[in-house]
């Protein structure tokens, strides 16, 4: 059984030596990392990955970390920014905290460190989380105390496997999952048959979740826009689309 994937986290450094070492520490620990080498291209990545945690050098080429993180909130991306920052400076820590960093380490730091840190964060960032019983993805809702699915208000009736596959995409949201890892997930192993249950069980989530219909305010019938997606040769995924609010 392949190690299972402990969060997604985006690392941004300019320095190649900086960016190859806590992507072999993170990976060993048990992350998936993306990386970026500047803030322009540290935004592209975030909004295409919509990573669990962020670790962000302070001093970028060309956009600072400060101004990364101002940007991707008020693009409504609100993942944790863990800043790396060269000097020990009471004003760069008070300024990164201010435009929504979670916590800062000075550079030079140990690897164990900054490993420690991150899962200090994802730790309070998910204790907050599960307060609310609520996950949504646009318009669409799963009340975990009630097990109730509602899409535009309207309530959804699920098989069991269908919520547990649908729930499972939805904390996953924004991250293509593969056949493999819904399969361990959803059915642990101990389905007797291929991978074709995957498929069938998306088609079943397709007609109910995106096959809702609605009437808009000048009483025409719409359908609600399409969340679940398939990437080809690679698996499935549930996305807010860009027009949606929240997304």
């Amino acid at each position: 059984m392949s190690k299972s994937i402990e969060a997604s986290i985006v690392v941004v450094d300019d320095e190649p030596s900086i960016r190859e070492l806590l992507v072999a520490s993170l990976h060993f620990s048990g992350f998936e990392v993306n990386t970026a080498a500047s803030g322009s291209e540290a935004i592209e990545v975030i909004e295409k990955c919509n990573p669990d945690l962020i670790v962000l050098d302070v001093m970028l080429p060309d956009i600072d970390g400060f101004t990364v993180t101002r940007r991707i909130r008020q693009e409504g991306i609100d993942a944790p920014v863990l800043f790396l920052t060269a000097r020990d400076d009471t004003q760069d820590k008070v300024m990164g905290l201010t435009v929504g960093g979670d916590d800062y380490v000075t550079k030079p730091f140990s690897l164990e460190e900054v490993v420690a840190r991150i899962r200090a964060i994802l730790r309070r960032t998910r204790e907050q989380i599960e307060d609310d019983p609520i996950i949504r993805v646009a318009d669409l809702e799963i009340n975990e105390d009630s097990h109730d699915v509602t899409r535009h208000g309207q309530v959804i009736e699920l098989s069991p496997t269908e919520y547990k596959l649908l729930r499972y995409l939805m904390d996953n949201e924004g991250r293509v999952l593969s056949k493999a890892q819904i399969l361990d997930h959803v059915w642990q192993y101990d389905w007797g048959g291929d991978a074709a249950i995957v498929e069938s069980y998306i088609s079943y989530l397709r007609k109910k979740v995106d096959g809702i219909t609605y009437t808009d305010e000048d009483g025409e019938e719409r359908k609600v826009d399409p969340l679940i997606q398939t990437k080809r040769g690679i698996g499935y995924m549930i996305r807010a689309p860009k027009s949606a609010p929240g997304a």
